[in-house]
This record gives structure tokens, C-alpha cells and sequence, in this order.
């Protein structure tokens, strides 16, 4: 897995989300980063790395807190 690669698929996800014009989109975004999320965390924890446990965090981070803006700080 090119973990690059995961991580700004990640970000633009997060920024997409943000940028939504709806909340629909927003919605799907925020689902498509969150899936994103899962597998670097899958992989992760498959290599045994410490980073792991914020990725795994990031995926059940409160919806309604994101939607109002904090997706930016994950």
C-alpha cells in the first residue's frame, strides 16, 4: 500500500467535505475519507505500527462534529 497516496486521498476527502455544497456530498466525502481511514488503519495494525490507534480513532470520530467544521482536525 502506497501510504502516500492514502493520506491524500484522505485529505482531499476531508477538504472535499468541507467545500460541500450540500450536505449529501458532504455526507459522501466524509464516508469516502472514513473508508479511507479503515484501510490505512487495517494496514496499520497489520505492520503493528504505533500510528495505528489514531487511525483507527479517525474512523468512528462523531459525525455531527464533523459536519459542523472539525473535519479539519482529524
Amino acid at each position: 500500500m502506497d501510504l502516500n497516496f492514502q493520506y491524500a486521498e484522505h485529505q482531499r476527502a476531508l477538504m472535499g467535505a468541507a467545500d460541500a455544497a450540500n450536505d449529501d456530498h458532504r455526507s459522501a466525502k466524509l464516508a469516502k475519507a472514513s473508508h479511507i481511514a479503515g484501510r490505512i488503519s487495517d494496514f496499520q495494525h497489520g505492520l503493528g505500527a504505533a500510528a495505528a490507534c489514531a487511525w483507527s480513532k479517525a474512523q468512528f470520530a462523531n459525525p455531527v462534529l464533523l459536519k459542523a467544521g472539525s473535519a479539519a482536525t482529524l
